[in-house]
């Protein structure tokens, strides 16, 4: 049985919250007294999280419940129990990347918001031209 885009999608926000953290599969697991392979699991929505678990999670990860399901696309998941939206699929496979997530996690360690706001003015400005020349 395939899984169910709502368990992936969970389970991504898992992920990404644990990278974001710097905490290892293995380091989230121990302190959940599971092993690696379950957090894997996890993550891939392979295995569905219970609501107990998740409540641990979130004390764990720092973030309300709510965490886990912020982003996912309610009017996007198709009958087939996959992403209906082939532009959203696009955005949570480049969201669950380990090079986003350091990325991402590199961007909030610059302290100085006026730094900050100008390397994130040069990606865009980047991007932006990248999109010009390939139309």
């Amino acid at each position: 049985m395939p899984n169910h885009p709502v368990d992936a999608h969970v389970g991504s926000r898992v992920r990404l919250r644990r990278t974001l953290l710097g905490l290892s599969q293995q380091k989230l697991g121990r302190d959940l007294g599971l092993t690696f392979q379950q957090i894997q699991k996890y993550e891939r929505g392979t295995n569905r999280i219970g609501a107990s678990r998740l409540y641990e999670l979130s004390e764990i990860l720092d973030v309300p419940l709510s965490f886990f399901f912020d982003e996912m696309p309610r009017d996007s998941l198709s009958t087939s129990g996959g992403l209906a939206d082939p532009e959203k699929a696009f955005e949570h496979q480049y969201m669950s990347k380990r090079e986003t997530l350091e990325l991402v996690r590199a961007y909030y360690k610059i302290t100085d918001l006026e730094v900050r706001k100008r390397i994130f003015e040069v990606i865009k400005s980047i991007a932006h031209q990248q999109d010009q020349a390939n139309q």
